[in-house]
């Protein structure tokens, strides 16, 4: 079992920064990926942003914009958000794949870009 909590999101004007964590406990040795999901108005959940071979990559429209990264030894993911569009309003979700197969998923954490 794989357990994830995001934080860090809220009410922020347009052009401004958020920044979102991801904790993840329970058995994070079979962890494989882990990466950022969004899913704003009448739209589909999409990927924003997530490591593939341990390297970043963006959507994109968060390149340029977003930056993701991670603290190994905290267990700890992050995305950092700039310049913030109206667009950018939605639901993140943190997400994790395990070596078993199955994608674990946060709760997620409310963004809304709005002036």
């Amino acid at each position: 079992q794989v357990q994830l909590a995001e934080s860090g999101g809220g009410l922020v004007q347009p052009g401004g920064s958020l920044k979102l964590s991801c904790a993840a406990s329970g058995n994070v040795f079979s962890i494989n990926t882990m990466g950022w999901y969004r899913q704003g108005p009448g739209e589909q959940r999409e990927l924003v942003a997530g490591y593939r071979n341990g390297q970043p990559n963006y959507t994109d429209s968060a390149k340029g914009r977003f930056t993701i990264s991670r603290d190994s030894a905290k267990n700890i993911m992050y995305l950092q958000m700039n310049s913030l569009k109206p667009e950018d309003t939605g639901v993140y979700y943190c997400d994790a794949t395990t070596i078993y197969g199955p994608h674990y998923w946060g709760q997620g954490t409310q963004v809304t870009v709005s002036s």
